[in-house]
């Protein structure tokens, strides 16, 4: 079964957020992701929405979307992106 990581995000140090950006592909693509979403302004159509951005990255599974949150590398740049921006992360099981 599928998994979704769904972020929302607003960025307050572009510049320390641009090395995250350049990186994380990568790490992504490693661990069997893909950008659904790739840092699009939203347009909230019901209830308050807090963030600038919406990003949506699909694994082929659970498994492979916990691998990345455990993988070294990617803890790097998540300090980064915690450094540079405001945001929630959340973990989703996909529909069979």
């Amino acid at each position: 079964m599928k998994a979704y990581f769904v972020l929302d995000i607003t960025v307050h140090d572009y510049g320390r957020f641009k090395t995250y950006l350049d990186a994380i592909p990568a790490i992504i693509a490693r661990h069997n992701g893909k950008y659904i979403v790739q840092g699009v302004e939203p347009t909230p159509l019901e209830g308050e929405w807090k963030h600038e951005r919406l990003v949506v990255i699909e694994f082929s599974s659970r498994t492979d979307a916990e691998a990345l949150l455990n993988d070294p590398e990617a803890h790097e740049l998540f300090a980064i992106r915690h450094a540079s921006t405001t945001g929630r992360l959340l973990l989703a099981d996909g529909c069979t």
